[in-house]
């Protein structure tokens, strides 16, 4: 089976209100399954190449914040 994550996440994300999006990354969370860390990694992804380097050394700061 040639299953492509990456695609099967965008396109179930596709045209989801920020409500929504919140919804599946809250309840991936909440049930910390680690099948469902791969979509969230997917998530994490387009945010990346979308956002500028002002945005990504943000967030890069809040994350090594939280491994402290």
């Amino acid at each position: 089976m040639d299953f492509q994550i990456r695609e099967a996440i965008t396109a179930n994300l596709k045209g989801n209100s920020t409500t929504d999006i919140r919804e599946v990354v809250e309840d991936a969370i909440q049930r910390g399954e680690e099948h469902l860390l791969p979509g969230l990694g997917v998530i994490f992804e387009k945010w990346w190449k979308m956002a500028d380097d002002t945005k990504r050394n943000s967030v890069l700061n809040e994350v090594a914040t939280a491994f402290k």
